[in-house]
């Protein structure tokens, strides 16, 4: 499994129900949800993609959709370990409305979900099989009950020559973030979909590119996690001992 999201939705009802009948989401309106969305950044337009595709935007991109009564954003940067410190700004905008927030990410097996209804959060998940349950806030909504009830096992192969052992999780992540992603927002994005699965590759959503003047420059982020450099020569003895640089 490959599958990676970072999906917000805002909906004035059950979501499946109203992408399945979205035309071409207005670009003016789109852009207009981004603005208030993202407060302060600089954004510009790009090439879309498809909801299919677009729930993982290359980082500093997001792809967008405004319908009347469903709203889409998919960004990295709303795939945050604990869903329930999503910033405050953007669960003040689905005041009176019904905000799911979908995090996925094959190459950890990590999940996380939320949904917030008129702005108060009423379920909120996190948990891989190496950092455990992150977060879980809520009673389990009706489609969970299969997976904490052992329903729905972790179906894991053991490397050749390894013992097998317990999983960690009563479920695996990503199988379930599947199941959360189809019952919340009517699509999944591997597995065989069912035949009342929305078509997702259908529905198109806008591109932009959204970079805060506030976060620091990529090449400064990399250096800031590189640390302070050290510089070192080389002893008599062979040994380094550290200098004041090169």
């Amino acid at each position: 499994m490959g599958a990676k999201t970072g999906l917000l939705v805002y909906a004035d009802g059950g979501i499946p129900a109203l992408l399945r009948h979205v035309g071409r989401a207005d670009h003016d309106k789109t852009t207009a949800m981004m603005r208030r969305l993202y407060p302060g950044a600089e954004i510009e337009e790009c090439d879309g993609s498809t909801l299919s595709d677009g729930v993982y935007p290359p980082k500093s991109i997001a792809y967008a959709a405004s319908w009347p009564g469903v709203e889409v954003i998919g960004d990295q940067r709303v795939m945050i370990d604990r869903p329930s410190e999503l910033p405050e700004h953007l669960v003040a905008a689905s005041a009176g409305r019904r905000l799911v927030l979908h995090a996925m990410h094959s190459v950890v097996d990590w999940l996380a979900f939320a949904v917030w209804e008129d702005g108060r959060l009423i379920r909120s998940l996190s948990l891989s099989p190496d950092s455990g349950i992150l977060e879980n806030i809520g009673e389990p909504l009706p489609f969970e009950l299969p997976y904490w009830a052992g329903d729905r096992p972790a179906d894991i192969v053991p490397w050749p020559g390894e013992e097998e052992e317990p999983y960690p999780l009563p479920f695996h992540p990503l199988d379930f973030g599947e199941e959360v992603l189809r019952a919340l927002c009517g699509f999944v994005q591997e597995g065989m979909p069912d035949p009342d699965d929305i078509d997702a590759d259908a529905i198109n959503l806008h591109g932009f590119h959204v970079h805060d003047p506030h976060e620091p420059a990529p090449a400064q982020r990399a250096a800031d996690s590189l640390g302070t450099p050290r510089f070192y020569t080389l002893a008599p003895d062979g040994s380094l001992i550290e200098t004041n640089g090169p």
